[in-house]
């Protein structure tokens, strides 16, 4: 392995300078958001709106950057008044604390509250600016969060670290002094939500401070648990496990009444949750998880009135995920509920998730005579060759997305295979209509359903176009027409045409073959279909010169794709089977 610089093995991220980053940053936040200005000189982003403020407590937080849209998101009627960053995962100092306090006590509020994370740099300079700040005679205070769960024995002095739930007082907080509620009535109420907050987070990845190295290392299927927002390594080391497996961990080990920094829950407490994206995990597992955590404490007894899920206070780029709990009653639901403008806080419903139903039942189609199955020669044959299609397509499944890997996201086997499947599952249950109009009906609705995907929809709009032509009878004459119709409303609605390299250059010319029907001999239908078969397998070949105009393939440099489309080898291994079926019967 060649050796690398220290500057190579840095995290790679999208900055201008490692200096000027923070500042930057705030620029671009404010910019961006008319509510928010920034107080010159300071790192400190300020309600645009101060005249709003005058008669009421103002709020500040703030702390170490990195943790965006903590704090500046924040900021808004109802929530923050003020928010000091440091640098990167750095206490900011006492100065730009001061000058926030001092802005907004001139600008006509009653007191200053600040809400500070449990870290001791931040109860350090926050502190020193509330002294400082006491000594002109402003009438400030200070509310530290301290929600971590993580730590199950006696803590040192420093006591549990203040993470996302720093976010639930902001908002309890921030309704409080809109609704004009003086600044020690105010710390009374929030210091005791605080008590019943509790927060645990959970990384696949480390992150790293810019111009650093990352602040920990995982092997490849190891997750951490109980880490800070800091970087900083968490309490255990583990295998990685299903999302349901680590949700559940996770709340019972916030939850443990044998750990000394454990949220004592019992069935019937109503909590809000929120499911905290800790930078880079995709919206895809966050869903994942919120569904896991609901489902965790509701079969616990807890009832989950609210919930957030989403970016609220990350850690840079680290994979993870971290999950507060907020035990809560009518009153302090009436002020999370409270409206806010501040930018990054969810747009919520007031209505209660506990209990809800999470489905309505789909309208059931009327039901038609044609439904009823019937039995005949049609049956056995199209059942063969059902049966004969899917074995192919199952057989082909790896040599199909290894083509795709080249052309798309390889997954065209995977596809086809989830097709093949399902029809040999309801083969199983099903009786074959003897009549090919209601086949073709049936199988649209399976491919729609549970092949899915471009593909899923390409064969069903065939089958669905191709089946009214075969509901009288089924001669060559309907077949070809039936066949033309089913290509014809592949071209029309996927917007490809024959030579655009996609399963058409398979399909089209074996139509052009088929249509051959409409004037063949009883006995010349083997011929045309053998014909329509090697057509097919020829405009498969034909496509590894093509240059792809339609689909996932459009997007990939021509001098890569130089194998067949895996979409038209399908089509061709579709129709070799059916011939084969037919020709094997025929005789």
């Amino acid at each position: 392995m060649p050796f690398l610089s220290i500057r190579q093995l840095v995290h790679r991220k999208l900055l201008n300078s490692v200096e000027r980053c923070v500042d930057e940053a705030l620029e671009g936040i404010v910019s961006s958001n008319g509510g928010l200005m920034l107080l010159r000189g300071q790192r400190v982003a300020l309600r645009s709106d101060l005249h709003n403020l005058k008669g009421k407590v103002a709020l500040i937080s703030g702390g170490g950057s990195g943790h965006e849209p903590a704090h500046a998101g924040y900021i808004g009627r109802g929530m923050l008044s003020a928010a000091v960053a440091g640098a990167v995962f750095s206490s900011p100092p006492p100065g730009s604390i001061l000058a926030a306090i001092m802005t907004l006590w001139q600008s006509g509020t009653s007191g200053v509250l600040l809400l500070v994370k449990n870290y001791t740099g931040d109860r350090l300079n926050f502190g020193l600016a509330v002294e400082k700040a006491r000594a002109q005679g402003v009438p400030v205070d200070m509310v530290v969060v301290a929600d971590d769960c993580a730590f199950t024995t006696q803590l040192s002095k420093a006591g549990r670290r203040g993470l996302c739930g720093t976010v639930f007082i902001h908002k309890l907080a921030g309704a409080l002094a809109e609704e004009g509620c003086p600044l020690d009535v105010i710390v009374s109420k929030v210091s005791k939500a605080v008590k019943n907050i509790g927060t645990l987070g959970l990384s696949l990845s480390a992150c790293s401070v810019p111009g650093c190295l990352p602040t920990f290392q995982l092997l490849p299927g190891e997750m951490e648990l109980g880490l800070g927002i800091h970087g900083e390594p968490g309490i255990k080391k583990s295998k990685m496990a299903s999302a349901d497996e680590v949700v559940k961990t996770m709340i019972d080990h916030m939850t443990d009444p044998s750990s000394q920094s454990h949220l004592p829950l019992k069935s019937g407490d109503r909590v809000v949750l929120c499911v905290n994206n800790l930078g880079a995990l995709s919206c895809l597992e966050m869903a994942v998880v919120t569904r896991a955590a609901i489902n965790y404490l509701m079969g616990q007894g807890v009832q989950v009135p609210r919930v957030m899920s989403g970016t609220f206070m990350t850690s840079l780029e680290m994979a993870g995920v971290s999950l507060s709990l907020m035990r809560v009653d009518e009153e302090i639901l009436r002020l999370f509920d409270a409206k806010t403008s501040a930018p990054a806080w969810p747009n919520l419903s007031s209505e209660s998730l506990s209990g809800r139903n999470l489905y309505v039942e789909p309208t059931a189609r009327p039901a038609s005579a044609e439904t009823k199955p019937e039995q005949g020669p049609f049956s056995s044959v199209a059942r063969l060759a059902l049966e004969s299609i899917c074995k192919s397509l199952l057989q082909q499944k790896e040599e199909l997305n290894a083509l795709d890997r080249a052309a798309g996201d390889g997954d065209c086997g995977s596809t086809h295979a989830l097709a093949a499947t399902a029809i040999e599952e309801w083969m199983q249950t099903t009786t074959i209509p003897g009549r090919p109009c209601l086949l073709l009906t049936a199988l649209a609705g399976l491919v729609e359903e549970k092949m899915g995907g471009s593909s899923g929809a390409l064969y069903s709009l065939f089958l669905t176009a191709a089946a009214p032509h075969l509901r009288e009878t089924c001669d060559g004459k309907h077949w070809a027409k039936a066949i033309q119709a089913g290509a014809e409303a592949m071209k029309r609605y996927g917007g490809a045409e024959p030579g655009d390299r996609t399963m058409l250059d398979a399909l089209c010319p074996a139509v052009d073959e088929l249509m051959k029907l409409s004037t063949a001999s009883p006995g010349g239908h083997i011929a045309v279909l053998q014909a329509a078969v090697e057509k097919a397998e020829l405009g498969a070949q034909s496509t590894c010169d093509l240059t792809a105009k339609a689909g996932r393939a459009s997007y990939i440099a021509s001098k890569r794709l130089t194998q067949p489309d895996p979409g038209a080898v399908a089509v061709a291994a579709i129709l070799r089977a059916v011939f084969d079926t037919v020709k094997g019967t025929d005789q």
